[in-house]
């Protein structure tokens, strides 16, 4: 009796589904549901692959998603939440029902509006436009069970491409001709055997335009630049170019103009005040009084020069450096029209007007906020900042801030006796100029920046110590490209003193020599180098390497050997610390798909310290250490090395003696969108850190090559990432693959057991 019910529930909660779950039930008699892309196939005559450039355009063609589909693709998922909600609970006025209906219904996409016979004329368009004359495309549809579920397949086939073999230019009969000779024969496109793309003609256009505005040609267009394309009387697959002037070309857009009156009117925050005129040298500056303006500003930002010809790149480099002073609210820079009975005078010169309006200097700010940092410390803290702009009429910015934060350190069971406090005072003054001798013309005085900054913070680890810490600076800043920086501190002094220490804490030091020499009270004076690049490449390749150069304490210990200082060099009766430190990192990412934002980013990064003369060690702050959120996330910060050294399971002080002279870390991590803001990432990364010479407390944390891959610890791992733009919060949890030191177990996978070899990190922004 019971298996007779079952046979006869079973198929009828069945058939219940299935009608629950039909997603074209409100369909009209004439209306089919798109699902998808089936297949797409590009074939080219000769059988290679077809160009992938040319692939994606056509792809992001045909390409419209369905209902609800499955993340990073276009096919629909099995059961579409908001297609069904459409399509079984619309009709309610009120209720939970009418609730899910408004939040998550989707109306459904359906064949018709897809157009796939449209779809394939703009694919014969594209590959018209990339020189491929006899291709064509075509489309099939499909179903599956449901009749009124459509699927679409694609099928292109190019034809063989058209090669460039004949490029006819302007007549070399005037100067305006000579010159987009030149400029066109310079064009990388523009050579025989080349394939024929519109895309790419476009692009010489604008870039001749470009130049001949660059020229003094101001009101040059591209759009009176043409090209004639004939392959009708060539060779097979072949096109005789030719580039020419539309014989409607004004003649206002043919001349070439120069530089006439600049004026620079430079408006008060809230308006009004009385002009007072002043002539510079590159400019007439009409300054609305009372305000405060540093005059020499408008020689050192406004780059066009009376009399010269009028160059678009002087226009956009006086915008950008009027900006980078960040003073004003507004800044336009125009050029006037000429008039009319002028230029028929034969004048050939045009004003320009500079017109900019300062920016309220005073701004004071209050933050609460989520801090990380890369020692994987999070947790909660409060910045108040006051900050002065403008402070002395040359763009100078004045900054103080005061800040306080509570935080814990993730990735493991030891966070809870890492728990800190910290609070500090900063100051900052920069100039937008070099101050400097005036021997140093190459940094481009009026576009670097002088740093001058101090500022005091007490760290309080409750179980061990509470630290203050002193520093000053005086460092420039200069871009010598837009993708390059760099950062040169003439001088950074800093100074450590430990204010109060636990028994526990003291117990640690007396035991590890080394470790309490780096911790001691000490004056380090720093001289610092730093370079940066980073760059995209074509909206697929980016690349970054920062390399750094730091040396502390030669020049002071220097002056006091020369004063006739013998022993230990102090100052104040404080040690000076003197050691050398180099460190870089180098970051590649690769964009895997035009259509999906799929990345494969890699990185490096090593290091190198070392203390000589005065010091027989290098500061605790500035060893190196691995482990955490931005470096084997597998670990916790600070667990690994030095080399295969691991303290004794009992010992307390593993979070100091942890650290290394020598660092070498790799890391590799693929990266993709979820849903939104939602992204993921799976990522493998390796390094640990070794001491340069031998420490009897710390055994194997040596640096030696025979053991150099056997003591790289190894982890992979998961993660996910809420990225809004402005902020991106991240979650990463590690595996531990392979630990450097002895866990009692033989192999490579050396982990005790999959849950000790877990860490959870939680941070904010992107690990590299």
């Amino acid at each position: 009796m019971k298996l007779k019910l079952l046979k006869l529930i079973v198929p009828c909660l069945a058939a219940l589904l299935a009608a629950a779950c039909s997603t074209t039930s409100r369909l009209a008699p004439d209306e089919e549901l798109y699902n998808g892309i089936k297949k797409l196939s590009v074939a080219s005559p000769d059988g290679r692959k077809a160009d992938p450039a040319l692939k994606s355009e056509i792809s992001e063609a045909l390409t419209v998603k369905p209902n609800n589909p499955w993340p990073m693709t276009n096919i629909r998922t099995p059961f579409p939440f908001g297609l069904w909600v459409w399509n079984h609970w619309s009709g309610h006025e009120k209720g939970l029902k009418h609730w899910v209906y408004e939040k998550f219904a989707a109306e459904p996409v359906l064949i018709n509006d897809v157009r796939p016979d449209l779809r394939v004329k703009m694919v014969e368009q594209i590959l018209d436009n990339n020189g491929y004359f006899q291709g064509r495309a075509d489309y099939s549809t499909s179903h599956k069970r449901n009749p009124r579920i459509t699927s679409v397949s694609y099928s292109v086939e190019t034809g063989p491409a058209y090669l460039l073999d004949t490029i006819e230019l302007p007549p070399d009969t005037s100067i305006i001709n000579h010159l987009i000779d030149s400029l066109a024969s310079a064009q990388p496109y523009m050579h025989p055997g080349v394939r024929f793309s519109v895309d790419s003609l476009k692009a010489v256009r604008t870039n001749i335009a470009s130049a001949m505005r660059n020229r003094g040609y101001y009101f040059f267009n591209p759009d009176y630049i043409e090209f004639l394309a004939d392959s009708v009387n060539q060779a097979p697959q072949r096109i005789a170019l030719r580039m020419a002037l539309a014989a409607n070309t004004p003649p206002v857009m043919l001349r070439k103009y120069k530089v006439g009156q600049v004026t620079m009117v430079l408006n008060r925050a809230d308006g009004g005040g009385t002009p007072d005129t002043i002539d510079c040298r590159r400019a007439r500056l009409v300054q609305f009084q009372p305000s405060r303006f540093r005059r020499q500003i408008v020689d050192e930002c406004i780059t066009l020069r009376h009399g010269r010809p009028l160059r678009i790149g002087a226009i956009n480099s006086t915008q950008t450096r009027l900006s980078r002073l960040g003073i004003f609210s507004n800044i336009d820079v125009s050029v006037l029209p000429p008039d009319s009975a002028a230029l028929a005078a034969g004048n050939d010169t045009l004003n320009v007007l500079v017109n900019c309006t300062l920016d309220r200097p005073l701004e004071v700010t209050l933050e609460a906020n989520v801090s990380s940092k890369s020692n994987s410390y999070i947790g909660p803290g409060l910045m108040l900042g006051i900050s002065q702009t403008n402070l002395f009429g040359g763009g100078e910015q004045l900054g103080l801030t005061l800040t306080g934060s509570y935080e814990w350190q993730t990735g493991g069971d030891r966070s809870g006796a890492f728990n800190s406090y910290e609070f500090g005072l900063q100051g900052s003054l920069a100039f937008p100029r070099l101050l400097a001798p005036r021997f140093l013309p190459r940094l481009r005085r009026d576009l670097a920046w002088t740093r001058i900054s101090a500022n005091a913070d007490v760290l309080n680890r409750p179980h061990y110590f509470r630290m203050a810490q002193f520093n000053a600076s005086f460092a420039y800043d200069w871009n010598p490209s837009r993708y390059s920086s760099n950062t040169l501190t003439l001088l950074k002094m800093t100074y450590n003193n430990l204010l109060h220490t636990t028994e526990e804490f003291n117990q640690i030091m007396d035991e590890n020599r080394a470790v309490a020499l780096s911790f001691r009270s000490q004056f380090v004076p720093q001289i610092a180098y730093t370079y940066s690049y980073d760059r995209l490449f074509n909206n697929m390749d980016q690349l970054s390497w920062t390399a750094t150069a730091q040396e502390a304490g030669g020049v002071f210990c220097g002056i006091w050997q020369l004063c006739g200082a013998k022993g230990e060099k102090k100052m104040f009766q404080i040690p000076i610390s003197q050691f050398f430190k180099v460190s870089g990192q180098i970051v590649y990412g690769r964009k895997l798909s035009y259509s999906h934002d799929l990345w494969l980013v890699m990185r490096a990064a090593t290091g190198v310290a070392h203390a000589y003369g005065n010091s027989k060690e290098v500061p605790y702050s500035e060893q190196f250490w691995v482990g955490g959120a931005n470096s084997v996330r597998a670990f916790t910060v600070r667990s690994l090395g030095p080399g295969s050294y691991r303290p004794e399971r009992d010992h307390t002080g593993d979070y100091f003696d942890q650290t290394g002279n020598f660092k070498f870390e790799a890391n590799v991590e693929f990266r993709f969108p979820i849903f939104g803001p939602l992204h993921g990432a799976v990522f493998l990364d390796s390094g640990n850190v070794w001491l340069l010479k031998k420490d009897p407390l710390r055994p194997g944390g040596e640096l030696r090559a025979k053991t150099f891959l056997r003591d790289l610890a190894l982890g992979t791992g998961v993660g996910l990432r809420v990225d809004v733009g402005i902020l991106v919060v991240r979650g990463d949890l590690g595996i531990g693959i392979h630990a450097p030191y002895d866990t009692g177990r033989s192999g490579y996978y050396n982990m005790p057991n999959f849950k000790n070899s877990l860490a959870f990190h939680l941070a904010i922004g992107y690990p590299f």
